[in-house]
């Protein structure tokens, strides 16, 4: 399997960049000689949103999410835990694919809406300080490039809903990609775990700052902690503000001032 930095490291070398006002010629539909077959024994690296959006489109938890749908994949260079999408063993297919497509389209994930469009992130790859830049991705099975409405990149984001995860998507960046990750050749299993859980298992969070002494050791305001309590969407914010604060050494939260003297 080809690492997620071996991949990057191919598309910043090998694909043509592209911007936001670039035009492409794309559709994807029933008609379609190879509809479903890009959703076969494919690498699909979810985000924080991602498992957000499909755990409740499914109403399971999120640690049941992550147990029957994903995969921690292992790399030597991985500096903090990634998660993926785990294929059907037999035939390799999405699970989420059925006969008339993907049946959790209205909450699929980021990369399969900008699919045939991905983002590359030059960042991912240590000592490139390059911008981020959009590509094609052309696979030899896909037949959508041979007809359909052209598109500007910025008109296919638009037209397949991915607005809404941008905003989450470059808060995750600008957590994973800290140089606290990029600049340290390890991370203590523990911190590992909590990093996992304030992103991933937001259920499992919730639980944590809910049910232990949490709400006793942080000044949180009562407005927010209404909004953590009931929706995913804040509380993954509050997730990646705690991640900032108890990894990272910054001030996205505060302290009780009992609790504060004693870090001192």
């Amino acid at each position: 399997m080809v690492t997620k930095k071996e991949f990057t490291e191919k598309i910043l070398t090998e694909y043509p960049r592209m911007e936001k006002t670039d035009k492409f010629k794309f559709a994807c539909h029933p008609g379609v000689s190879c509809f479903n077959q890009c959703c076969n024994d494919v690498n699909i690296f979810l985000t924080p949103y991602d498992i957000i959006r499909v755990k409740n489109r499914l109403g399971i938890t999120s640690g049941e999410f992550l147990e029957k749908y994903t995969l921690l994949p292992i790399e030597e260079n991985l500096k903090h835990p990634i998660i993926m999408l785990r294929m059907d063993e037999e035939t390799k297919n999405c699970p989420f694919v059925g006969k008339e497509g993907c049946t959790v389209y209205e909450d699929r994930p980021w990369s399969c809406r900008m699919f045939p469009v991905g983002v590359a992130s030059p960042k991912e790859v240590e000592n490139n300080d390059d911008k981020e830049f959009f590509f094609l991705l052309k696979e030899d099975v896909c037949k959508g490039f041979d007809g359909g409405n052209e598109w500007t990149v910025e008109e296919w984001m638009k037209n397949q809903g991915v607005d809404e995860y941008v905003e989450l998507g470059d808060m995750f960046k600008d957590v994973s990609l800290h140089e606290y990750f990029t600049g340290t050749k390890g991370v203590e299993p523990v911190k590992l775990e909590m990093f996992y859980m304030a992103c991933y298992d937001l259920d499992k969070f919730r639980t944590f700052v809910f049910g232990s002494t949490f709400l006793k050791r942080f000044k949180v305001d009562a407005e927010r902690i209404e909004k953590i309590k009931k929706d995913d969407t804040e509380l993954l914010k509050f997730g990646f503000d705690f991640i900032r604060f108890s990894l990272f050494g910054e001030k996205t939260l505060q302290l009780c001032d009992e609790y504060s003297q004693q870090t001192r």
